[in-house]
């Protein structure tokens, strides 16, 4: 999603970033402050102003410790395309893992959110214009805009395990297992509990009487489909990866991508599109072994047939279509020579 400064604000807001103040700063003092800021945020995420990237700036080069920003926009927020909440929170995850499985090197890597708002300065000096962004600045980058390091879109389909690899990657710094919240907490897990302990005998009751949902002929039906979407549409690869339902076009922050074309990775809306298709063709052959052969009218029969037959090779040819379509490989029918 692109962003437009007021072009004379963030002028004015440029020439005073770029101005050196009048007396030097040292590493030191500035690893002070910064480490100061860490302890007081509860993620170890330091809220960055325009003000105090001058003064990290101002240091000679090469730094003594790398620092990534999050660009951040809370006007876009809103925007569900754009995942920026989500980011953020994924972002901090990274910065509160790193922190506290290496304590012993929390001035060498910091983490930084700012906000277009407050920091337009900021943003026109490393030349966004568009989110989500985020940068890493090793400590050899004189010039901000092209000696940092932007993270790519695939680079966020993890989320906080993407983002960890990256860090990896192009620094010498291991930010180490990610240290997510449970997903229940224990007073929940205590009302579970009860829940479950009060209701056991009444479930007993019905289930000896055999007065249960699980005694439902369409429950079982509905369970065995799900199971065989959840199956064929890569689901579980999606939650194990943490994969999105879909990217933010690079070149254009205005569209979405569903279909990631590479190999290397898919996308939660392409596994759904092809569990579909799936599911179909699966559902077909259930409706042409269990239902079709009860059929007495044999045209009625022969025309189902004919439907069913169109419909699972429509459905296969889309998923071979796709499936070259990502990875380059062709597949194609055999044929007899004798036919040729």
């Amino acid at each position: 999603m692109a962003i437009c400064p007021n072009a004379a604000t963030a002028v004015l807001l440029l020439f005073c970033l770029l101005t050196p103040p009048a007396s030097s700063v040292s590493s030191d003092s500035i690893i002070s402050e910064l480490s100061d800021l860490q302890s007081r945020s509860p993620t170890g995420v330091i809220h960055l102003t325009d003000a105090l990237l001058r003064r990290i700036l101002s240091l000679p080069t090469p730094r003594p410790f790398h620092f990534l920003i999050f660009f951040d926009a809370h006007k876009l927020h809103s925007k569900p395309e754009l995942s920026l909440p989500t980011l953020k929170s994924e972002f901090s995850l990274v910065s509160s893992s790193f922190y506290s499985n290496n304590p012993d090197k929390k001035s060498l890597l910091f983490f930084f959110d700012v906000e277009f708002d407050e920091s337009q300065a900021t943003f026109a000096l490393f030349g966004i214009n568009s989110l989500p962004h985020i940068r890493l600045i090793p400590p050899s980058a004189a010039d901000p805009k092209t000696d940092s390091i932007q993270m790519d879109a695939s680079d966020y389909s993890r989320l906080a395990e993407s983002m960890a690899d990256f860090i990896v990657s192009r620094t010498t710094l291991s930010v180490g297992p990610i240290n997510r919240p449970p997903v229940i907490s224990r007073t929940q897990i205590i009302f579970i509990i009860a829940v479950v302990l009060i209701w056991t005998p009444f479930f007993v009751k019905k289930l000896i009487s055999g007065n249960t949902i699980l005694h439902e002929k369409s429950v079982w039906m509905a369970g065995a489909i799900f199971v065989y979407f959840f199956s064929v549409s890569g689901a579980m690869f999606n939650i194990i990866r943490k994969m999105p339902l879909f990217l933010v076009d690079r070149h254009n922050p205005d569209k979405v991508v569903f279909f990631y074309q590479g190999s290397g990775m898919q996308l939660g809306a392409e596994g759904f599109a092809i569990g579909f298709l799936y599911t179909i063709v699966g559902l077909l052959l259930a409706f042409a072994v269990h239902v079709l052969i009860r059929v007495r009218n044999r045209g009625m029969q022969r025309m189902l047939m004919m439907f069913a037959l169109f419909v699972s090779f429509w459905a296969v040819k889309k998923v071979i279509f796709l499936d070259n379509w990502k990875t380059g490989y062709g597949i194609h029918g055999y044929w007899p020579s004798s036919w040729r």
